[in-house]
């Protein structure tokens, strides 16, 4: 039975060394303060002898493809290029961990790789926006989706460019452990645990690169993080910024890749997970406190965005005990 605790990353010949610090630093980096078994971590290497990533770093991996065989999680941390064919030997092993149910998750330009596998062929993919049409035109089987940050298909898992492999990571920590979890994860990462809106958003500027005094959009963000038990409108959220309800949902979406009501959902999904994670609040009172109102609201868009309920989702998650 496969593990999805043990975690193995490629490496090559050429090494993305973002990308595989993303991996390390998601499943390989020891985290004491959560008190629970964590991941365990190996690197594999798929070329003989010391590797050159790049930026001319030298390195060598202490096992071969034959680690693959216990991996539960395998982490492919970008590719050497689009027009690169992976070996066979590592496209046979992809396949072989796949069947026996290992989840593959790729960041990057690391979708080639799978992409070559066959496995991805019926399924939806994302990859970085520069190489959205190369997808398209080497593997037509695989139905590309170029403006999300990742796309999750249960084993076989994609992310767009690299720091959007951050945010898989954390949505796979958040599968595997819960909300909490993955809050805290990010929090050491100085990350947000969920980023809204698709890459689109990223091709231009990010929220990030703009200051709250420049757009007002920041400082609204926090202003309502704030109160997401009020019945809050666009209305309520453009009044703050001093905006328009008309340009602050023109300006929301620029600055996010999504519409405020998206955002807000999402938020008191978010809201709700921590609440169901570590209190025994009814699910009427979650609903009130995350700002749905009732506990209809509250599973229907609990259900679209985290593809259960809320009664089961505390099942799962609710037997850790709620931090300090």
């Amino acid at each position: 039975m496969n593990d999805p605790q043990q975690t193995v990353a490629i490496a090559y010949d050429g090494l993305c060394l973002f990308e595989f610090g993303v991996a390390t630093e998601l499943f390989g980096l020891p985290r004491p303060e959560l008190d629970m078994d964590w991941y365990t971590f190996r690197t594999i290497s798929i070329d003989a002898g010391p590797l050159t990533a790049l930026g001319g770093v030298r390195l060598e991996a202490d096992h071969d493809l034959d680690a693959l065989a216990g991996a539960g999680t395998i982490v492919i941390p970008g590719w050497k290029g689009p027009d690169v064919e992976p070996p066979p030997e590592l496209l046979d092993a992809l396949r072989t961990a796949h069947a026996r149910g290992a989840r593959i998750m790729t960041i990057c330009s690391g979708v080639f790789v799978l992409a070559a596998t066959g496995l991805l062929d019926g399924l939806e993919a994302t990859t970085h926006w520069r190489y959205t049409d190369d997808l398209r035109a080497r593997r037509p089987a695989i139905t590309v989706v170029p403006d999300v940050l990742f796309v999750d298909n249960g084993q076989l898992l994609t992310s767009a460019g690299s720091a959007a492999g951050l945010d898989l990571g954390l949505h796979l920590i958040r599968r595997d452990h819960g909300a909490d979890v993955a809050n805290r994860v990010a929090r050491r990462l100085v990350l947000p645990p969920q980023r809204d809106g698709g890459q689109a958003q990223f091709i231009v500027r990010s929220i990030d690169e703009r200051t709250a005094t420049e757009t007002g959009i920041a400082q609204t963000l926090d202003w309502a993080l704030e109160r997401l038990a009020e019945p809050l409108e666009v209305a309520d959220l453009a009044a703050h910024a001093a905006m328009s309800p008309r340009t602050f949902a023109r300006r929301f979406a620029a600055d996010t890749g999504t519409t405020p009501h998206r955002w807000l959902t999402r938020q008191r999904v978010i809201a709700a997970q921590t609440l169901l994670e570590t209190t025994d609040e009814p699910i009427d009172r979650v609903a009130t406190e995350c700002g749905f109102g009732s506990a209809a609201t509250l599973r229907r868009h609990f259900t679209a965005l985290v593809q259960t309920t809320p009664t089961a989702y505390r099942s799962r998650f609710r037997a850790a005990p709620a931090p300090a």
